[in-house]
This record gives structure tokens, C-alpha cells and sequence, in this order.
């Protein structure tokens, strides 16, 4: 079976007009005129790729590479075989990913699922929902009542806009995603599966009624540039909104609670859950299946690694990590002090034979 190419196949380019796009100098100039026809890895590129190398991990593949041409920091420009063509920059990868932006920019945001330029004929659009022109609308997707959306969005397969939800413009809604009780802002990405604006996780617990329903009378704000991930859900809020700020991106399956609010700028890693009413600063990033229990904060700029329970607030700029979380340097000094009782203990003649 033939390579199936699903993205525009870039144009062929000299080295001198990559180093130019790359703002890359060309070590070897007499190699300006070597033609590149894509981009790939070190371990997959050919004479006619561009790959790049900014990590010793992938020390023993830069010198195995057959790659035509590599960008490469200084540091470690001595690295690259005598084979490959040098890009010396200052960031590596930065540098690929402007090359890449340039060549793929058809993979930067998703089009029509089916190829549709205009309202496909099985969509289904309430007479009262208002869309500027220039709206794609792919089949089998509903509409509902009072919507609006804006010039350049493009709604998926099966997906389903709620009576009054306002999307903005240069969106894109993913195949089978729901969103109701939700105001969108302009050049929103929402991924395939998503869930916006459903109800909270609200009750009374364990009253003499049973478990007693609160009634989630939010919505769900997301404000211009934010990407949402695959099969993500935000719950609308029950008396205040969930916010979602500027510019920030949200991993596959993540859970977000209702009442959250969340800054401009901060990075969600997958499958990370999110309990209702917290605030998150701007610039914040939370690494992948990370938990943060309800009515928290988490100051401007905080980090917290991956896999860690946060039970308490951070403040702007901490470092935190753990189960449960803490300053990462208190945390590291608590793992070491812990491996060294349990070595000191194997060395201890008196515990021999115990189990």
C-alpha cells in the first residue's frame, strides 16, 4: 500500500533559503544549493530531509542520522557527521518548528472533516440560530435555537451547538462535540469529543432525601486562542462561570470542574482533573494526571509535575510535586532522605533474616 499523505507535501527548498526562513547560519555556504523536500527525524530522515538535534538523549542518533541537513545549537555542532549540512541556531527546535509552520500550515488548524465548503444539506440549523458567512457546517451536525456563530468557523461531523451558545470567528468545533451554556471567544480549537457546558458535579450528599441535586445555573466562558483537547469536559459553572483565559491550551481528556477558573497562557497536560472552584493564575503548568482538589489557588506561574495530588494552595511561582504535593526541592530532599533509611537499613547486620 502506497505512504498515505494526508498534509500538503512542502516545496522543495535550498539550504540558503532555509537558513534564511530558519534565521540559521549556514556553516558550510557551498552546500546552499542542496535541496530539501521535507522534515523528519534523525532516526528517519534521508539525504533530501531537514531534521534537528537540541537533546543528548539522542546523542547516538544524531551521529547514525542520514539526514541531508540538521539544525543544531553551537554546543554541539562538532556532534553532526561530516555528511550532514550544518543550520548552527541558537534554538533547534524553534527554528524546525518555524520551517514547519511554513510548510504545514494546512496542519495547524482542522478544516471540514468531508471536504465541505458551505452548510452540508444534513445539517440541521434552527431558523433562529445566526451565522456569518463563511460558516461550515459538516453533516449531521445540529444547530440549536438562538446560536451565533462567527465568519471562518468551521462545526464537525455530529457535533451539537446548544439553544444560545455564541462562537466566534476562525473556530473549530471537532466531530461529536457538545457544547451548551458556553460563550466562545475567536480562533477557539475545540478537538474531536469534547464536552462544554453540561452540569457540574453538584449535590447534597447523603441528606434524608438521598444525594439532593444542586441546580448548575453557569456557563462556561472561553476566552480568544484556546485550544481544548480530544475528549475534554468543562462543566458549566452552578452560580459563577468556568473560565477559561487567553491563549491557553488544554490537553486530551482532561476534566475541569464547574466554578474553575483558569488564566491566560497556562499549559494542561492529559487526563489532569480539575475540582470545582479553583482559580489558577496566568502562565501556570500542570503537568499530565495531576489533581487538584476543590476551592484551591494556584498562583501566576506556577509549575507542578506530573502524576501529583495537590491539596494545598501554590503560591506564584512555585515549583511543586508529590502525593501530596509540595515545594519540589523539600519533596526530592524527603525522597533521598527515605532511600538512604532504607539503605542504611540493608546494611544494618541486625536485620538480617527479617522479612
Amino acid at each position: 500500500m502506497a505512504q498515505p499523505i494526508f498534509f500538503t507535501k512542502p516545496p522543495a527548498k535550498a539550504l540558503a533559503d532555509i537558513a534564511t526562513l530558519t534565521k540559521a547560519q549556514l556553516v558550510d555556504p557551498e552546500r546552499g544549493g542542496h535541496v530539501i523536500t521535507g522534515l523528519a527525524s534523525l532516526d528517519e530522515a534521508g539525504p533530501m530531509h531537514l531534521a534537528f538535534f537540541d537533546n543528548l538523549k539522542y546523542a547516538d542518533q544524531l551521529r547514525a542520522t542520514r539526514a541531508g541537513a540538521c539544525l543544531v545549537s553551537q554546543r554541539f555542532e562538532a556532534e553532526v557527521p561530516a555528511h550532514v549540512a550544518v543550520l548552527r541556531v541558537a534554538q533547534p527546535f524553534r527554528a524546525f518548528v518555524r520551517i514547519a509552520r511554513e510548510w504545514h500550515g494546512d496542519a495547524l488548524r482542522p478544516q471540514s472533516w468531508v471536504g465541505n465548503d458551505g452548510i452540508a444539506p444534513s445539517a440541521i440549523i434552527d431558523p433562529s440560530a445566526r451565522l456569518e458567512d463563511g460558516v461550515i457546517v459538516d453533516p449531521l451536525a445540529v444547530i440549536g435555537p438562538d446560536a451565533e456563530i462567527g465568519s471562518g468557523t468551521v462545526i464537525g461531523v455530529g457535533a451539537v451547538i446548544g439553544p444560545g451558545v455564541k462562537i466566534g470567528r476562525d473556530c473549530n468545533v471537532g466531530a461529536r462535540t457538545a457544547i451548551q451554556c458556553a460563550l466562545i471567544g475567536n480562533n477557539v480549537l475545540i478537538h474531536p469529543g469534547c464536552s462544554i457546558g453540561q452540569d457540574g458535579y453538584g449535590f447534597i450528599f447523603f441528606g434524608p432525601e438521598g444525594h439532593l441535586k444542586v441546580p448548575q445555573t453557569g456557563r462556561v466562558l472561553i476566552q480568544n486562542d484556546v485550544e481544548v483537547g480530544a475528549n475534554t469536559t468543562i462543566d458549566r459553572g452552578s452560580l459563577r462561570d468556568t473560565v477559561i483565559g487567553e491563549g491557553t491550551k488544554i490537553d486530551n481528556q482532561v476534566q475541569i470542574g464547574h466554578n474553575v477558573t483558569i488564566g491566560r497562557h497556562c499549559l494542561l497536560a492529559a487526563q489532569i482533573g480539575l475540582a470545582g472552584s479553583l482559580t489558577i493564575g496566568d502562565n501556570v503548568a500542570l503537568g499530565a494526571k495531576v489533581g487538584i482538589n476543590n476551592h484551591l489557588k494556584i498562583g501566576d506561574g506556577a509549575q507542578v509535575t506530573a502524576m501529583s495530588a495537590v491539596k494545598d494552595d501554590i503560591p506564584p511561582g512555585g515549583r511543586w510535586g508529590g502525593h501530596f504535593a509540595k515545594p519540589t526541592k523539600q519533596w526530592f530532599k524527603e525522597i533521598i532522605a527515605v532511600e538512604r533509611l532504607v539503605r542504611d537499613s540493608k546494611a544494618d547486620p541486625k536485620d538480617e533474616g527479617r522479612e
